[in-house]
């Protein structure tokens, strides 16, 4: 039993030696290689701020390119500048005790040495660990592009209860698309732009996004924008291949919303790479169209909306405060743009470019413009002041399924406001603009079905007197 105590207390005799031993080696170490250790401190400490520079610079780079950066960058950069405050100190405090001397200035501060030898390798250590966290291959990523707020849209008030209608169907499970129409320039891209930025703000959907899809729709464009709303970059030239990822990408949006503007026909969800009813439930569809018929049979909208014309009053007040208040003090200028405005008919298009195009000018350019709306409608195409509202109107005539229907438009437009159908059908008749029929009643049928595809691509009104017999023609396309 003695020589077994024996036997471990020698054991740990030893092993206390050897403890005591690279104790007293790496005291010694401290001391006789602190120079070398401050070095090395040194060299971290350089590799450390130039890491943090040059990730300072990606930084500058990707905010300038619109990109947010990702969220372990600030907090590496955060980290830096935290230790390298706290270690820099406190290593220059004992560089300084290091350097004074004891005994009379005969030898060196050993302590203070070691002192500075261990802090410069603790700091040491700590700058590696920052700079192998500094593996950052990008430090940003494409941010979904913020909707741009539109603060000169108008709230008119006759356009509440659409807007109203609208919204109430975005929120009704059983409506997948829905549908806003009207003829050239009468708002409806900014209505639907208003609410785009409404379901921004009451967060409804998880994704909103919009595009323009144009009377020569591109495909592979659509796919574009639609991809850029919603941060993915679609590098494929296939447009099969860019509609199975827009798809994919779509799909995981729980709730998301599609505004499709400008559709001149039937436009293929599927060849775009929208997923639509039984494929995603949770996508919602709103369209924009001068033609009633491309939203209701061409792409089976749930519901559709008709955008009209402004009220008097509202057009007047609209017109006012976008030309400026300068005529305010003179009649005859005040008198002259009643007149302008009521020329626009009520159109918001009309009425902000030609109120534009005259602010702040005499008199006799409030003349001369009044003049040149009060020209029928092939003259005043071709004039500066009405050309951008014409030019729209245009597009939508010339649009028109057959040659038929477009020289029934020309004829409406000749008979001008508030015509009776059967005086119609008589001039239509006389001239030989109703093919293929052998009797009176077959001429009236078609002759209907020509007006109701007009109305349909909001070229021709219903009578303001609401009476069957009766159609009417816009102000500003009366030729």
């Amino acid at each position: 039993m003695d020589a077994i105590g024996t036997g471990a207390a020698a054991n740990v005799s030893s092993e206390a030696a050897k403890g005591i031993f690279h104790q007293v080696k790496r005291y010694i170490r401290y001391v006789i290689f602190y120079q070398k250790i401050v070095d090395k401190f040194e060299q971290k400490h350089r590799t450390l701020i130039a890491k943090r520079t040059s990730v300072q610079q990606a930084v500058d780079v990707a905010e300038r390119n619109g990109e947010k950066i990702k969220a372990d960058v600030p907090d590496w950069r955060h980290r830096v500048d935290e230790v390298i405050t706290e270690k820099e100190k406190k290593v220059k405090d004992l560089e300084v005790k290091a350097k004074t001397k004891c005994f009379f200035g005969l030898c060196p501060n050993i302590k203070s040495r070691y002192q500075l030898s261990r802090k410069a390798e603790e700091a040491a250590a700590t700058f590696d660990e920052l700079i192998k966290d500094c593996q950052f291959e990008r430090v940003g990523y494409p941010d979904v592009p913020v909707p741009i707020v539109h603060p000169d849209f108008e709230a008119f008030k006759s356009r509440e209860e659409v807007f109203d209608d609208i919204m109430e169907s975005l929120k009704d499970a059983t409506t997948g698309m829905i549908g806003l129409y009207g003829m050239a320039g009468v708002g409806k891209t900014s209505l639907v732009k208003e609410v785009e930025r409404q379901l921004h703000e009451v967060k409804l959907f998880d994704s909103v996004v919009r595009a323009i899809v144009s009377r020569s729709p591109d495909i592979k464009e659509i796919q574009d924008q639609i991809a850029y709303s919603l941060g993915l970059k679609l590098e494929e030239n296939s447009p099969v291949v860019r509609a199975r990822r827009l798809c994919e990408r779509l799909r995981k949006e729980k709730n998301v919303l599609i505004i499709l503007d400008d559709l001149w026909k039937k436009l293929d969800l599927e060849e775009v790479g929208i997923p639509f009813g039984s494929r995603h439930k949770g996508c919602k569809i709103l369209l924009t169209s001068r033609d009633q018929n491309v939203l209701s049979n061409g792409m089976d909208a749930t519901k559709t909306f008709a955008l009209g014309d402004l009220e008097n009053e509202e057009a007047w007040e609209f017109f006012r405060k976008t030309a400026g208040d300068s005529f305010e003090s003179d009649e005859q200028l005040r008198s002259t743009a009643i007149k302008v405005a009521e020329k626009c008919a009520r159109l918001p298009l009309a009425l902000a470019t030609v109120a534009r195009a005259l602010r702040n000018k005499s008199l006799f350019v409030w003349r001369d413009a009044l003049q040149q709306l009060q020209r029928p409608y092939l003259e005043k195409s071709s004039n500066e002041i009405s050309a951008e509202v014409h030019s729209a109107i245009e597009l939508s005539i010339n649009h028109l399924s057959s040659e038929d229907l477009k020289q029934i438009f020309l004829l409406c437009s000749l008979l001008r406001r508030d015509t009776r159908i059967d005086n119609l059908l008589r001039y239509a008749h006389g001239l030989g603009l109703i093919k293929g029929v052998n009797t009176m009643k077959a001429a009236r049928d078609r002759l209907l079905k020509m007006l109701s595809t007009l109305k349909e691509s909001c070229l021709l009104l219903d009578s303001k007197s609401a009476n069957e017999e009766y159609f009417d023609v816009h102000d500003l396309i009366i030729l």
